[in-house]
């Protein structure tokens, strides 16, 4: 794919993104899944939405994506997202065989709330899971997409985010 065929899914995953916000329960961060130059799924983080921690804009749209396509393979396909996948949505890439993730904003470029000091890079999971046929591409129109985390305030308090606190013993 181009520069301006990938700017171009981005922002088709910059509008869900910005759907997501206007949506009750929804969140600011947009996907899309690409193949062959057809989008085959979009959506948003849906977490608050649909009570699912798992629910993350990536997750949707595979799983849309594979409904769509009726295959548990996303081989040939692009995954776009308007923030860098965190571990869970990497590895989900991984198991779907996705050929490309194409990220906007980057762990670097948004508040510390998206991200924990101890998550490691997307490419250090696909690096460690020996998988040199999956291509990551960052930075795609990122200062625009970076702009969607950083209107929450300069909130950089990640403790606020169940993901960020420390794991508590179930009590029985």
């Amino acid at each position: 794919m181009s520069k301006i065929d990938d700017e171009s899914f981005m922002r088709v995953a910059l509008e869900q993104a910005r759907i997501g916000v206007q949506t009750p329960g929804g969140a600011e961060v947009g996907a899309v899944v690409v193949k062959s130059g057809v989008v085959v799924s979009v959506g948003f983080n849906e977490g608050n939405m649909q009570n699912d921690p798992t629910a993350h804009a990536e997750i949707v749209v595979m799983r849309k994506a594979c409904k769509e396509l009726k295959s548990m393979s996303l081989e040939r396909c692009t995954l776009y997202c308007t923030l860098q996948p965190c571990g869970m949505c990497t590895m989900a890439c991984l198991w779907a065989g996705v050929s490309r993730i194409v990220y906007g904003a980057g762990r670097r470029d948004v508040n510390a709330i998206y991200f924990e000091t101890r998550h490691a890079n997307t490419v250090d999971f696909i690096r460690d899971a020996f998988r040199n046929d999956l291509q990551v591409v960052g930075e795609i129109l990122g200062e625009e997409c970076a702009a969607l985390y950083q209107r929450k305030g300069n909130n950089t308090d990640a403790s606020l985010d169940p993901a960020h606190k420390p794991t508590k013993h179930p009590t029985f």
